[in-house]
């Protein structure tokens, strides 16, 4: 198994989402099995014709998806997708419940709005 990732010149989605978007697909297919050790930044960015702050940028947002961890100077690996998924997903509702206390949002209103991102979020 390797990572087989392309990223298109002058594609409506930037480089770095182009490549975030492909190995978070790879990872939550399978095709990336947990543990999986992904190339260094540095040695993707040759790989691809891509800057370095690119490559770095997209491990940044799948990490913070979950997607991967990284793992200091030994480097960056695939996450166990579930789990990193229902984490991330857990910690944004927190987020939202405590902001929309802030805002002085009721229960109901807070619900509401919940409903309509994630309406909105999915209807594409």
């Amino acid at each position: 198994m390797s990572l087989k990732v392309t990223v298109v010149p002058g594609a409506a989605e930037p480089p770095y989402e182009q490549l975030r978007a492909q190995i978070a697909a790879q990872a939550r297919s399978g095709r990336l099995p947990v543990g999986y050790r992904l190339p260094t930044v540095r040695a993707l960015a040759g790989q691809l014709g891509l800057a370095v702050n690119t490559v770095a940028k997209a491990y940044r947002a799948l990490e913070a998806d979950g997607v991967v961890e990284t793992r200091g100077r030994s480097g960056t690996f695939v996450a166990a997708a579930e789990e990193g998924a229902a984490r991330e997903a857990a910690a944004a509702a927190q987020e939202f419940a405590r902001r929309a206390r802030r805002l002085g949002l009721d229960r109901a209103a807070a619900l509401a709005a919940a409903e309509e991102a994630l309406r909105a979020a999915y209807a594409g």
